[in-house]
């Protein structure tokens, strides 16, 4: 299958492993940002096959594990005391809240459907006139065009019964953040592939200028990850600083112009709280307030008190890559993704998982 059988070639794994090897000098410190690049070096073995100076470390880039807790118990107090219908991605439902989660919810009897688009959630509405529909709306620039979208459906048809929670977060202030952080050590960065096909690449050339540090935009591939790397280090043992594209099959300068504009309508950008990090500052996107009747949280006024984070999860320092899941005291034993303490263990891209899933420990 084109760009997927190429992408995990033995020869070529081993070719740039080769040139990798024979590159580095020193030890280098670089992070991925995206948690699907997180759980393909894991699955694949990529980090035990690197060499001992290539140290990889895992970054903020899975947005339900960077969902406030807070946010978390508004959809579950939307779905239980407000009675709504609360549509979300499956990998949200079983995130801890301060009490419960959204598949407690359900449990209990909750109105909580998975679905697979935001578009399917419209739908919902529109065969359910006499119910209010909710769609928990996360994820980084990668899924908020299709969101936005299902804002301009319900729109256009009139629908006065949908609205979405809006938990979107933005890659480059993340990374700003990192690079802020006393405690961080990071000489590089992977950026995400999928989140600059809808964005492009301009807003990482002022990171790059500001805090001297390459970055290489990547795929997910063994072979997209094992090239992206080798481009990074052959920045950082020449002493460069450069904005690089290894994933130039799929994205482009500009990004893509229309998902943009689409997301343009709908959202404008705003202070965000990321979960284990805190406030970053212009890090998110919010519904504009001239659509506040499709924003859930004005709609129906929910106020939530904050709750504290499990004082035994150290989430918020593995998202920063400061630690390693398996550094964490309550990994494997009280933490578990059947029984997870935070996101990181439950998430389809959390580092939490996928070393619980596939790395040696």
């Amino acid at each position: 299958m084109k760009f997927l059988t190429e992408y995990r070639d033995p020869a070529l794994v081993a070719q740039y492993l080769d040139e990798i090897r024979k590159t580095v000098t020193r030890p280098w410190t670089i992070m991925e940002v995206c948690g699907g690049q997180t759980h393909s070096l894991v699955k694949n073995g990529i980090l035990n096959l690197l060499p001992e100076a290539v140290q990889m470390v895992h970054g903020p880039g899975c947005p339900v594990c960077v969902t406030p807790l807070n946010l978390i118990d508004k959809a579950v107090y939307l779905a239980e005391e407000k009675g709504v219908m609360l549509c979300s991605f499956g990998d949200m439902i079983r995130v801890p809240g301060s009490t419960k989660s959204l598949l407690e919810a359900k449990a209990n009897g909750a109105d909580v459907r998975i679905l697979y688009s935001p578009l399917e959630a419209v739908r919902l509405a529109q065969e359910n006139p006499d119910r209010e529909v909710v769609f928990f709306a996360v994820g980084f620039e990668t899924t908020a065009p299709a969101n936005a979208l299902s804002v301009l459906q319900a729109q256009r048809l009139g629908l006065t019964n949908y609205s979405i929670l809006a938990s979107h977060v933005l890659v480059p202030p993340a990374i700003a953040a990192v690079m802020n952080d006393d405690e961080v050590r990071i000489q590089a960065f992977l950026a995400a592939g999928h989140v600059c096909t809808i964005m492009g690449v301009g807003e990482y050339y002022a990171l790059v200028e500001q805090y001297n540090i390459p970055i290489v935009v990547t795929g997910f591939e063994p072979v997209d990850l094992l090239h992206g790397i080798l481009m990074t280090v052959r920045q950082l043992e020449a002493g460069k600083a450069n904005l690089e594209n290894q994933y130039s099959r799929v994205v482009k300068a500009e990004g893509n112009p229309d998902a943009r504009k689409v997301i343009g309508q709908v959202f404008t950008v705003a202070d965000r709280e990321w979960r284990g990090i805190g406030t970053i500052p212009m890090s998110g996107w919010e519904v504009r307030p001239e659509l506040a009747a499709f924003d859930a949280g004005k709609k129906f006024d929910v106020r939530i008190a904050k709750a504290p984070e499990c004082a035994d999860c150290i989430a918020g320092l593995v998202l920063k890559g400061i630690r390693k899941p398996v550094e964490c005291s309550q990994f494997g034993k009280a933490c578990t993704p059947e029984n997870p303490l935070g996101a990181p263990m439950v998430s389809s891209e959390g580092a939490c998982a996928a070393y619980y899933h596939y790395a040696e420990v």
